[in-house]
């Protein structure tokens, strides 16, 4: 393990250790995450998905850094599309279980706020199935269309805020890698069975769950852009 490999553990182990090791601290997160679910949402993708960015960028060049990446910026875009996952997780987490009772099944939404059971499982994979299918390629292609957008205009937060040419970024996307691996692969391969695992958990850890997933998604787009 490299120095800056070290330096970049400690900061992640400073960021979670303390909620750990102090009652009152995680006590008073639960209930500011429970008052503010679409600030701490900001907050929570907005810090984790970058630092997965982060790990993604050292896994396809070696270092953390790099000029014109746009830490400042990425972390801005990915706390708003922290807010859009957390209206998603909502809606969809609504939704299918109301379909689903429309469809006839007993009682969706009670199998989801009781215990653990076959019922309950299948139940959270079509909600996932569901989102994945329906938001995830959009969410993906967006995500891809501001990334461009930043290296574009230098990673600075000036240039985030500059006129996007959406056309053209999206005219010189590789599609291929996007359909291939992106979307053909991780969807159901990965996001799938992963929001499954979320959406059996507490609402109240949904979010923060999904932040963390965003590291796994920094890795997963670096792979994707060293694809030729």
């Amino acid at each position: 393990m490299k120095t800056k490999d070290l330096y970049f553990l400690l900061v992640a182990t400073a960021l979670f250790l303390p909620f750990f090791l102090c009652e009152q601290l995680y006590a008073a997160y639960q209930s500011f995450n429970a008052a503010h679910g679409m600030v701490m949402s900001f907050l929570k993708f907005g810090i984790l998905s970058t630092m997965g960015e982060l790990l993604g960028l050292r896994i396809s060049t070696g270092n953390y850094f790099r000029p014109g990446f746009g830490v400042l910026p990425r972390a801005l875009v990915w706390g708003v599309f922290g807010m859009g996952i957390n209206m998603a997780f909502i809606v969809f987490s609504t939704g299918v279980p109301a379909f689903a009772a429309y469809l006839g099944v007993d009682n969706p939404a009670g199998l989801m706020a009781g215990p653990l059971c076959l019922g309950k499982v299948l139940l959270a994979l079509a909600i996932s199935v569901t989102m994945n299918t329906i938001f995830a390629p959009v969410f993906m292609t967006l995500h891809k269309i501001t990334d461009t957008h930043i290296l574009a205009t230098g990673g600075t937060l000036r240039g985030l805020f500059t006129p996007l040419p959406m056309g053209e970024i999206m005219q010189g996307m590789n599609w291929r890698v996007q359909w291939n691996f992106v979307f053909k692969k991780t969807i159901p391969l990965f996001w799938y069975p992963a929001h499954t695992v979320t959406f059996l958990l507490p609402e109240e850890t949904r979010v923060l769950f999904a932040a963390l997933l965003g590291v796994a998604l920094g890795v997963i787009l670096s792979v994707a852009a060293r694809k030729k």
